[in-house]
């Protein structure tokens, strides 16, 4: 097939990291040989730049990444102005497809990451061609919540047809915002089984050149208000481990404030912001850690959760969107957003953790494999689908 992916969230230069799963996702499809392109649009402002968009701005427009082509057209984004914004995202996306030829015509795009991208399906319905709207959490979640842009949610839902989700919360939620149950299907993310897998811990730590004793609580993804990074590090102060240290790997606004709760908390000598580290730094991280702590308020489900425990590594979670679907042991997942009782479910599987390859086992069937699978046949059944309509 030839398959166009329009989306939001992409990595490249000076964003490496940025929505790696979505990459790992298309990856794969290129390698059963199918050909993948995508298109990056990126907001351009006329506002005074913050480092967001500074870094936004030095995207380069097109690159080849491990043989797919990506494309990053400009479109004016003007703050506060969702619906606007989405509108115009969908027009530049609809200005670099290949619709006019029929060589380069794709059979399927996918709009990978429902806001802003499937505001691009209703034109495309106008011209007769196969869309999927993939959601990822917050793109659905939030979107469609606190944002209040349910309606036009909706209707870009219908007007494409076929959606699917990581999570079956997510994908429950679409069919309802579309009045189509069952119409979804679930497409979870994988885990990488090769790279995420049980380590010995020393030797990790000796790795990262961090060789030492104490236990290591690891806090991993964006310092976003979503994920309540205040509320991991208030966990960690009640759960007692005074040896204990606490890492943040990962980026973002709230930096600056946890870094000022560290400090207030007397913690500045157990608890470190790391920043950002390649997938590679992180399976070392998992590997050398005893447990991992995620306190989001609104998730899909959550690659963390898939990494830790295929690196044999227990998770205390909070049960958000679909991290109970994947997290089979209720010591793990934590029904509440009490520090309190996080803290004391952290001290319990620091102190007594479940074996290593049990936990790595709980995730086996989870393989990027079968998420291909799902992903594939999904695409399939849209394109014919459309052809016999």
């Amino acid at each position: 097939m030839r398959v166009r992916v329009v989306t939001s969230l992409y990595p490249g230069a000076p964003r490496p990291f940025e929505g790696i799963f979505a990459e790992r996702r298309w990856l794969g499809m290129r390698a059963r040989g199918h050909e993948v392109r995508v298109l990056h649009p990126q907001p351009r402002t006329f506002w005074p730049l913050s480092l967001a968009y500074a870094e936004i701005h030095r995207m380069p427009r097109e690159e080849l990444r491990a043989g797919i082509a990506v494309r990053r057209p400009r479109y004016t984004h003007l703050p506060g102005r969702a619906l606007g914004n989405a509108e115009r995202f969908a027009r530049c996306a609809l200005a670099h497809l290949d619709l006019l030829s029929d060589r380069e015509r794709p059979d399927v795009v996918v709009c990978d990451y429902a806001w802003p991208a499937s505001a691009l399906a209703p034109y495309l319905a106008e011209r007769g061609v196969p869309c999927v709207v993939s959601g990822r959490g917050s793109d659905v979640l939030e979107v469609a919540g606190e944002a209040g842009l349910a309606a036009p949610l909706a209707r870009n839902l219908r007007a494409a047809g076929h959606w699917c989700g990581v999570s079956a919360e997510l994908v429950e939620t679409m069919d309802r915002l579309a009045q189509r149950p069952g119409r979804g299907v679930l497409v979870p993310n994988g885990v990488d089984t090769q790279l995420f897998a049980p380590r010995e811990r020393a030797a990790a730590r000796r790795e990262l050149g961090r060789a030492s004793d104490e236990p290591w609580v690891l806090v991993v993804g964006h310092l976003i208000a979503r994920k309540d990074p205040a509320l991991a590090l208030e966990a960690f102060r009640r759960a007692g481990l005074e040896r204990a240290r606490l890492f943040f790997l990962g980026r973002g606004p709230l930096a600056g404030e946890l870094g000022r709760r560290i400090g207030e908390a007397g913690l500045a000598q157990r608890v470190e912001l790391v920043g950002e580290v390649s997938p590679e730094d992180l399976a070392r991280w998992y590997a050398a850690a005893h447990a991992v702590l995620l306190t989001s308020r609104r998730e899909g489900r959550p690659n963390v959760v898939l990494e830790a425990l295929a690196s044999g590594r227990p998770v205390v979670a909070t049960a958000a969107g679909g991290t109970a679907e994947v997290v089979a042991d209720e010591r793990m997942l934590v029904r509440s957003r009490d520090p309190a009782e996080l803290g004391a479910r952290l001290a319990a599987l620091v102190a007594d953790p479940p074996g290593p390859a049990a936990l790595a086992a709980s995730v086996a069937h989870l393989s990027w494999a079968a998420s291909l699978d799902a992903l594939e046949a999904l695409l399939e059944a849209a394109v014919a689908e459309h052809a016999v309509a």
